[in-house]
């Protein structure tokens, strides 16, 4: 298995650094940096500090994810459902966590809020085209033509398979 080094700095004495739940887990948890018990009403949104700031390599963003507990259990989520730390951002990362529940819900001090996996990315360059030129229309039938078959595939592969069957 391939490891990246990500340089990370605690802002705090408090501040947990992420961690992997498994050896096999695309997340890494983050953890709550706050001094006491913080409440969230519901339908409201609150910026949960975890006292980290972190290099993300170029060519690359770590993306904020829900817990799958928390959101399921606690109707907690990120706000913005994925957040984005960039490549250049070097203040500390907060996750902006929503209460979509009836019910106050508490963040205690430590507690996993989130988890950060690291994603590539390309970079592109926008090349506009006007409405109706033949460059635009070949674009689509060249998408089309390139990918509608692997789409048929993935579909037709998929549903030889029984639900809940392991594929590989």
């Amino acid at each position: 298995m391939c490891y990246m080094k990500i340089n990370i700095k605690k802002l705090t004495e408090t501040a947990i650094l992420p961690e992997r739940g498994s050896a096999y887990a695309a997340g890494y948890d983050l953890f709550a940096d706050v001094k006491e018990v913080l409440e969230i009403a519901p339908h409201t949104t609150a910026m949960i500090p975890t006292g980290l700031a972190m290099e993300i390599p170029e060519g690359y963003f770590g993306g904020i994810f829900a817990r799958s507990g928390l959101a399921s259990k606690e109707s907690l989520r990120p706000a913005n459902c994925v957040g984005v730390v960039d490549t250049d951002y070097r203040g500390e990362v907060k996750v902006a966590l929503h209460n979509d529940g009836e019910i106050v819900r508490e963040i205690k001090p430590g507690q996993k809020v989130a988890q950060l996996v690291v994603v590539p990315f390309l970079s592109v360059e926008f090349d506009e085209v006007a409405e109706g030129e033949k460059e635009w229309a070949g674009v689509m039938d060249n998408f089309y033509q390139d990918f509608h078959p692997l789409v048929e595939k993935t579909i037709s592969v998929k549903t030889e398979h029984k639900v809940g069957e392991r594929v590989l």
